[in-house]
């Protein structure tokens, strides 16, 4: 469900019953954000995983993505194949409602000591909800919205960095 009033994709996010937009980011152990990408709410976050990944290109290889922490959400076959053609390593708890048959669970590595720093997304999304402008989206058009949020990415940064 796709509204395209007012010159923004909008969709309605059933789970949080609210219209608006995703934020999907990728950031580094210390929350700093490497990419982001702006979605319609109605989209599963396992769907953003690569558009947000292959949004962060640098231009040195060895700043490549090495080592992936996620949440639950994102254990699907899919991704566990993406990041074995690239090279990524995954840290992905699996999700137990991919898995209803207790004999055919898949047997994947998981360090729960890495998946413990995985806040530092958490500590990013609670930066930028001191962009009072961002949290509820006053801006109505995706290039002002996306501006605003790379705005508030290039102010953390340059905080972290000094």
């Amino acid at each position: 469900m796709y509204s395209c009033k007012k010159g923004g994709i909008i969709g309605f996010d059933g789970y949080k019953k609210v219209k608006g937009n995703k934020l999907s980011v990728l950031v580094d152990q210390n929350g700093t954000p490497l990419s982001c990408v702006v979605s319609p709410a109605n989209i599963h976050d396992s769907r953003l995983y690569k558009p947000t990944i292959e949004a962060f290109a640098p231009s040195e290889k060895e700043l490549k993505v090495k080592t992936i922490t996620a949440d639950a959400a994102y254990d699907t076959l899919e991704i566990r194949t993406y990041n074995n053609q690239n090279g990524i390593q995954t840290n992905i708890p699996i999700n137990k409602r991919n898995t209803k048959d207790p004999e055919n669970r898949r047997a994947e590595q998981f360090d729960l000591d890495l998946y413990k720093k995985r806040g530092a997304v958490e500590r990013f999304f609670s930066w930028i909800e001191a962009f009072k402008k961002i949290v509820p989206r006053h801006e109505r058009k995706e290039g002002s919205f996306i501006g605003l949020v790379l705005f508030a990415c290039g102010i953390m940064i340059y905080r972290v960095l000094g």
